[in-house]
């Protein structure tokens, strides 16, 4: 009798605990990003960049955003699918983001504006190289 009141005891404490911890995260989820970004990126990090540096860390910055979005969605389609991705991802995600919108104010401040793209190249017209040719 008590070793099973020892085992519902443990059951309802390990029941309280994962309550407790799914709370935690739907706060934490529940405050958004823009609150929680300020503290994940250093204000002054692109003020020494130029708009071509500042061009490529914006292309890098959307590339891994997109990735880790990929990876969130992902990890969302298992079992545990929220809770996997907010541990695994969401920080990082976080993080990320702010970088971007950081990177993304300093490149208005700059007045910068996209380099065009080259022209595609032209191929040059293949010379035969047949009999006749000398």
């Amino acid at each position: 009798m008590t070793s099973q009141r020892s085992s519902a005891f443990t059951a309802a404490r390990a029941a309280a605990a994962i309550t407790i911890a799914a709370l935690g995260l739907s706060g934490c989820a529940g405050m958004g990003d823009s609150a929680l970004s300020q503290a994940f990126v250093d204000p002054a990090k692109y003020e020494l960049y130029d708009c071509k540096q500042l061009e490529a860390e914006r292309k890098s910055l959307d590339e891994r955003l997109a990735k880790l979005d990929g990876l969130m969605r992902k990890a969302q389609t298992g079992v545990a699918g929220p809770v996997v991705s907010e541990i695994a991802y969401r920080n990082d995600y976080i993080n990320v983001k702010a970088q971007s919108r950081l990177a993304e104010q300093t490149w208005r401040e700059n007045r910068c504006t996209p380099t065009p793209e080259p022209p595609p190249a032209a191929s040059a017209p293949q010379k035969r190289a047949g009999r006749g040719a000398r």
